[in-house]
């Protein structure tokens, strides 16, 4: 912060493993990738390369170098894996993942249906390999998945190997975790919550008003993704009460009563 203010909340540093905001890269130009590093770097953890994005993106390497001298973890999203594992080549997606220098990797199934046993076997190997984050719930709209079945994976797949777990929501923020028209499905969300730890739960939620939600629920330190670029700098205000939404979050109960 350029000044000092009382009772904002504290904020772990990077590296962090609480408090994560990851950002979806769905086609940045190199000069914009230098834009929004000059801008957010400090407060960006992980950037995704939006589904098969990574695929088509120009100047791909060059993107990645900058994110990494920016101590940004940069990795591919979960689509490019699945379309890999359809076509059961993963062998091919692992020398990919050393060509790139990846660090991180994601495991995912929203789009294709896959036997979890099969999903686990895929974290479990990959995770000898770079770090997994693991998403659960599908993309596909009209697909209902018990709570009890999204708790069940996600404990599976953190015992896996996988370091956090990812709720699904698309970047439209209208599947999975949340209703058709952004609502959070909060009966699925608190039966999450109620047997996964939240530190190891990175929730996407793409827009504003999802983002207000977990911060009241969880706080600050709340792991957030599938943050648009242009969204960083206001999501952490958010966290930091700077914001109308969350003004009074952090405050004595004292001043908030004015």
């Amino acid at each position: 912060m350029n000044f000092k203010l009382p009772y904002i909340p504290d904020r772990s540093k990077k590296p962090r493993k609480e408090g994560l905001t990851m950002v979806m890269d769905k086609g940045l130009s190199v000069r914009e990738t230098e834009d929004f590093i000059d801008t957010c770097a400090e407060i960006t953890d992980f950037v995704k390369f939006g589904f098969g994005t990574s695929a088509i993106t120009t100047r791909l390497e060059e993107k990645l170098k900058l994110y990494r001298e920016a101590n940004i973890r940069p990795y591919f999203g979960g689509t490019l894996f699945e379309a890999f594992a359809v076509r059961k080549i993963v062998d091919e997606y692992r020398k990919l993942i050393d060509k790139y220098k990846l660090d991180l990797v994601e495991v995912s199934d929203g789009s294709m249906s896959m036997p979890h046993d099969e999903k686990l076997e895929y974290i479990r190997t990959l995770s000898k390999q770079a770090t997994v984050i693991s998403e659960v719930g599908s993309k596909q709209r009209g697909v209902l998945i018990p709570a009890n079945a999204w708790v069940e994976m996600m404990k599976t797949e953190l015992e896996a190997g996988s370091f956090k777990v990812i709720g699904e929501a698309r970047e439209s923020g209208t599947i999975g975790i949340f209703n058709s028209d952004g609502s959070p499905n909060e009966n699925l969300i608190n039966t999450i919550s109620l047997n996964i730890k939240p530190s190891d739960i990175i929730w996407e939620a793409p827009e504003g008003k999802q983002q207000v939600w977990f911060i009241k629920l969880f706080g600050s330190e709340v792991n957030l993704g599938n943050i648009a670029p242009n969204i960083v700098i206001p999501l952490e205000c958010l966290r930091l009460g700077l914001r109308g939404d969350t003004f009074f979050d952090f405050l004595p109960k004292e001043d908030k009563t004015r």
